[in-house]
């Protein structure tokens, strides 16, 4: 697929055997130039012929001759063709038809006279960015060149022939939106990849969903830099300011899933050096509060989802979008909401993120001071800022990651659904070693244990119903057993009693006639 050649001169051609396609060919390749015309490919016969060529910035042309005449068939562009993208070529003839397709472009064909010559005669060289007479050749790339099905290998003929380079740069030019959620496209010599190092996804195209977990204990803080650090920034805020005005934003897009049982806490935090913020916390009662202050002059904007806690230890999922004065926020897939800012569109000169605790000085409302007080102690999941993922970059950070972990932090599966019982004990910990108020909610280590009591607790009553329904049909049964027995030996009885009674009253008879004898 990434089999490729760069041809840099109009009179450089790459050139392979004849093609045989005498009653059926079919040519698919992609190109890629900034040139207003140049010949893709051709090969000659004694009278036949087999052209496609870029004719003009939006045209291209199939042309051939099985002697019958010169045929064309031609696709015509709204769009320029010679814009350094890639584009999609795919010709066929066959002895009913000849077509032509340009990327998705409606298919264009021309029929086969019915009454002529079929067959493609063709005995020349096939001639790959050029032709014959080395005029109007290609200038730019071809890639994927497949004749009948069967690709050629165009970076090793390249490897061999002047003017003509194997491999063809620019791949992300192209193809670097397929970098999805924050991944980075590198260029490579037959290709390209994402890097997804700063992504909170994985796969190919950093689209596979990755749960990158951590659990954060009393006093934990993850910060990640925006900007790297200069001297001017620490001494002066206004050089810093005008210094960093690129890191302005409209519009931000923020997603994290949490649990704790911990009030006040602060979950989030983001910074700038004109002392405007944005902070994610749990009030006291366990609802879920956003404040934003784009203006230093105006008190933060407070937007407020109360509908219940979201201290209870169960897992909360958070999607937070701000399109400037609009704020939408959703959570766990159903609950959604619309706000309205008034304190400013714009976000000026970020400076870091911040999960956990802020452990610098800080200009913040009271409120965010109370929750940042008590930092955040729980589980952290799936953080993603934008394009950056901080808990990523913190948990699998190089040398040049800039993050930094202060105080207890360790990864965990506590970020999926099923990931609460394996940091039980970690809460269990946490909730025995807390400082300051907390919720008056149980542990969430109790919660787990109260939901097993109450699944242990019905399939032990389902057992004992089942086992007294046993007990109860073994004791019918047993008596069955018992009566028939019974009505057996009754019987037997009472053939035994009339066989004792019919002897009786026999040897009675007998002894009656020996007592006539005698008197006799």
């Amino acid at each position: 697929f990434w089999n490729s050649a760069s041809f840099n001169t109009e009179t450089s051609y790459l050139h392979f055997p004849t093609f045989h396609g005498e009653l059926s060919a079919d040519v698919s390749f992609f190109f890629k130039t900034t040139a207003s015309s140049g010949v893709f490919l051709e090969n000659l016969g004694i009278q036949d012929f087999i052209r496609i060529e870029l004719q003009s910035p939006s045209e291209v042309v199939f042309s051939f001759d099985v002697g019958n005449g010169p045929s064309e068939v031609i696709v015509q562009s709204r769009h320029s063709l010679n814009d350094n993208q890639w584009h999609y070529v795919k010709a066929e003839r066959n002895v009913k038809e000849a077509s032509l397709q340009i990327d998705q472009l409606p298919q264009k064909s021309h029929s086969a006279p019915p009454d002529g010559h079929i067959r493609l005669q063709l005995n020349s060289q096939l001639f790959v960015g050029g032709t014959a007479s080395r005029q109007k050749g290609f200038l730019g790339c071809i890639r994927s060149l497949r004749l009948n099905g069967m690709a050629l290998d165009l970076e090793e003929r390249a490897k061999i022939t002047p003017g003509v380079e194997p491999g063809c740069p620019g791949h992300c030019s192209s193809y670097g939106n397929l970098c999805h959620n924050g991944g980075k496209c590198r260029e490579k010599y037959n290709g390209f990849s994402c890097d997804c190092t700063f992504s909170a996804y994985a796969g190919p195209f950093c689209k596979k969903g990755k749960h990158i977990s951590a659990y954060f204990w009393t006093g934990t803080s993850v910060t990640y830099n925006f900007q790297e650090y200069y001297t001017l920034a620490k001494n002066s805020s206004s050089h810093a300011s005008s210094f960093y005005a690129d890191m302005t934003l409209t519009r931000e897009a923020i997603t994290f899933a949490f649990r704790t049982t911990r009030t006040p806490s602060l979950l989030l935090y983001v910074g700038s050096f004109y002392k405007e913020y944005l902070s994610v916390i749990l009030t006291r009662n366990g609802d879920l509060q956003i404040r934003y202050k784009l203006d230093s002059h105006q008190d933060p904007d407070v937007f407020s989802l109360n509908f219940k806690s979201m201290a209870d230890g169960q897992l909360q999922r958070v999607k937070i979008n701000r399109e400037e004065e609009r704020l939408f926020v959703e959570v766990n897939q159903k609950e959604r909401m619309k706000f309205i800012l008034s304190s400013g569109t714009e976000f000026n000169a970020i400076k870091s993120l911040t999960l956990g605790k802020i452990l610098e000085n800080s200009d913040v409302d009271e409120e965010t001071m109370k929750a940042n007080s008590q930092g955040f102690v729980g589980c952290l999941s799936s953080v993603q800022f934008n394009h950056i993922a901080p808990l990523k970059a913190a948990l699998h950070q190089s040398s040049s990651a800039p993050v930094i972990v202060k105080g207890r932090f360790t990864e965990s599966n506590c970020g999926t659904l099923t990931g609460a019982d394996s940091t039980s004990s970690e809460t269990t910990h946490s909730f025995a070693d807390h400082s300051g108020p907390i919720d008056e909610g149980k542990p969430l280590a109790n919660a787990i244990r109260s939901d097993s009591a109450i699944i242990g607790g019905v399939i032990a009553v389902v057992i004992f119903i089942l086992l007294c329904i046993t007990a109860i049909a073994i004791r019918i049964y047993k008596k069955k057993g018992i009566y028939s027995k019974n009505e057996t030996k009754g019987s037997e009885n009472e053939d035994s009693a009339e066989s004792a009674l019919k002897s009786e009253l026999s040897m009675q008879n007998t002894a009656n006639e020996n007592q006539k004898e005698y008197f006799f």
